[in-house]
């Protein structure tokens, strides 16, 4: 079998890069990044991996930088990693300065061309673990992915966000991603009525571009994604020519059909499932993606349409919603506005969502006494 590496940077993604002069040449500037211990031993003991600190540390051995200041403090945090059973099985300094253009200072390959063009590793399996765009640029030089230490993918180049496969600022989500994958999931659903595209991550930002041709019908699906931390995107071409039945009918049947499928086996979820006031509504939405679709529907409206999306879909689209996502839906709203109702079940849902597919790669086992769900 093919070796698979983590790349990993050191300042800002191991240890906290400490502010103004950027150097770690002193035993009180030693703070480690948090919950790196933990996560690094996990995939250690977990995953097939090796690790290769990758640094770059601007004029080691110069007067602006001496060693005597930086191998006492350098040396202790290896020592901690390898006290809490974290070794690593390279470890690669440049010395450069910036302006050098030194051809082994990250982002290029010069310090790690043993691992370039060698039958004995798998580059395209292999990772980049870093807090800067360079370190993205690295992995795209390698041919690796690469997990980026930040909120989010802003300061990236539309180039680079191609190969960064996760921003985050927490190590259980890097640890997560790497143990049980990314769970997202795409439909295509084509029929003589709709043409329908979704794509959605569950582990998302809440990041949505929605279009369905019913405005109303839009925010209301925004407020999945937004609520529950996913991202979100749905393109629909429909007859609404016709009405719009069509139209919210399949995008329901695609949508529970893509959440089915980022789950997977549902391995570590929750499965489980809430409730929030909206001004003068109440609404609860209990979930369970037990595997059995059940839909209790307890909501009445009093208008024809909201916006332009007529109140008698409602029902239509959670029942089509739990059937093809394979989910038990127990959806109740009281209260006088009717926008708010059906906001506030949108926005119930989304969280009863988020609570239910929450993660834990601690304890991952189907959430089942069957085995299965």
């Amino acid at each position: 079998m093919k070796k698979k590496v983590l790349f990993i940077d050191r300042d800002g993604t191991l240890v906290i890069e400490p502010p103004v002069d950027y150097q770690l040449d002193a035993f009180e500037k030693l703070e480690f990044y948090p919950k790196v211990f933990r996560n690094l031993h996990f995939i250690r003991q977990k995953l097939n991996f090796e690790f290769v600190m990758v640094t770059n540390q601007d004029g080691l051995g110069t007067d602006s930088f001496p060693e005597d200041t930086f191998w006492p403090v350098h040396n202790l945090m290896l020592k901690s990693f390898e006290n809490e059973g974290i070794v690593f099985d390279d470890i690669c300094i440049d010395r450069s300065f910036p302006e050098d253009n030194a051809p082994s200072r990250k982002p290029r390959t010069g310090m790690l061309t043993r691992y370039l063009n060698n039958p004995e590793y798998d580059l395209t399996g292999s990772f980049v673990i870093g807090d800067r765009a360079t370190d993205v640029e690295l992995a795209r030089n390698l041919g690796c992915k690469a997990i980026l230490l930040q909120p989010d993918r802003s300061s990236l180049t539309e180039e680079l966000k191609e190969t960064c496969v996760l921003a985050t600022t927490d190590w259980d989500r890097i640890a997560e991603f790497l143990f049980a994958g990314e769970r997202t999931a795409e439909v295509r659903r084509t029929t003589n009525e709709t043409d329908i595209y979704i794509r959605l991550d569950l582990d998302g930002n809440g990041t949505c571009d929605i279009h369905t041709g019913l405005g109303f019908f839009d925010h209301m699906l925004e407020q999945i994604g937004k609520h529950g931390g996913i991202d979100l995107t749905i393109q629909v071409k429909g007859d609404l020519q016709v009405d719009e039945h069509h139209t919210i009918e399949d995008t329901a049947i695609a949508l529970g059909d893509c959440i089915r499928q980022a789950l997977g086996d549902k391995r570590g979820i929750e499965r489980y499932g809430f409730c929030l006031p909206m001004d003068d509504c109440l609404c609860s939405v209990a979930l369970d993606f037990g595997g059995r679709p059940w839909l209790v529907w307890d909501a009445d409206f009093h208008r024809e349409k909201i916006g332009d999306m007529p109140t008698e879909m409602f029902l239509h689209f959670f029942k089509s919603l739990s059937d093809s996502a394979r989910m038990n839906l127990n959806i109740k709203a009281e209260g006088q506005n009717e926008h708010h109702k059906i906001e506030g079940i949108f926005k119930a849902l989304a969280r009863s969502l988020k609570m239910a597919v929450r993660r834990d790669v601690y304890h991952y086992e189907v959430p089942s006494s069957k085995g299965m769900l």
